[in-house]
């Protein structure tokens, strides 16, 4: 919104709690028990009044996905389970629109780029879900707000250099920050031409909600699920 993105969209069927404000500094205290997309929608108003700020009140699922995310240039994924990182993958991916997936947990984070039919997508790089309980969710591991920060602010990035056409994105590359150590690792990936959803012969082929075998998990780790390295 400060740079000037003269629409955005805001999905989040969730409100505004305290134990969330070290780390969504969109919001304040006085906002708490709003809808975050309201809550969300108003800031960036305030921010940038020359914004467009489209607020969805509610969850995505398959039968919204595509219709909320269509007519964007680019998304940007920051939810905190698997069930939504895939659907937001796979319809980016049926679209055709570019998709900045980032993911953040106690002092680690990843963020890649995902550009459809050019570079490998989330599936590719986690083609299945972690068992549960393999990944701590926000609540059994906590979440710095400072590596949330850093991990927000690569993913804006991203997203600028995209709309911009400057740069190199992060296509083919996951980018692993290491909070603890703060180091960022980068990991080669590919387009697995047996993805399920990318692949030349993709399995799934309509826009499907998985269960979350690691309920409130807030993070995709590499030593979650098996990276397909290049």
């Amino acid at each position: 919104a400060a740079a000037g993105v003269g629409t955005l969209g805001l999905v989040d069927p969730e409100t505004v709690v305290l134990s969330n404000l070290h780390r969504q500094i969109l919001h304040t205290t006085e906002s708490l028990g709003r809808p975050k997309a309201l809550s969300g929608k108003a800031r960036l108003a305030a921010l940038n009044p020359g914004v467009a700020v489209r607020a969805y009140q509610e969850r995505l699922t398959a039968a919204n996905a595509a219709e909320r995310l269509q007519g964007y240039d680019v998304v940007l994924d920051g939810s905190d389970n698997f069930p939504t990182r895939y659907l937001v993958n796979d319809a980016c991916v049926r679209l055709g629109t570019p998709l900045v997936h980032g993911g953040v947990v106690h002092l680690r984070g990843q963020v890649l780029t995902v550009l459809p039919g050019l570079s490998a997508c989330v599936r590719c790089v986690f083609p299945e879900p972690p068992e549960a309980d393999a990944v701590p969710s926000c609540q059994e591991a906590g979440v710095l707000g400072s590596a949330a920060g850093i991990l927000g602010s690569l993913m804006a990035h991203e997203a600028l250099k995209l709309l911009l056409g400057l740069g190199e994105p992060l296509a083919d590359r996951l980018v692993v920050f290491e909070g603890d150590r703060s180091r960022f690792r980068e990991v080669p990936v590919r387009r697995d031409s047996g993805c399920a959803v990318c692949g030349d012969s993709p399995t799934i082929r309509e826009l499907r909600e998985h269960m979350d075998p690691c309920r409130e998990s807030s993070e995709v780790r590499s030593q979650g699920s098996e990276v397909r390295a290049r």
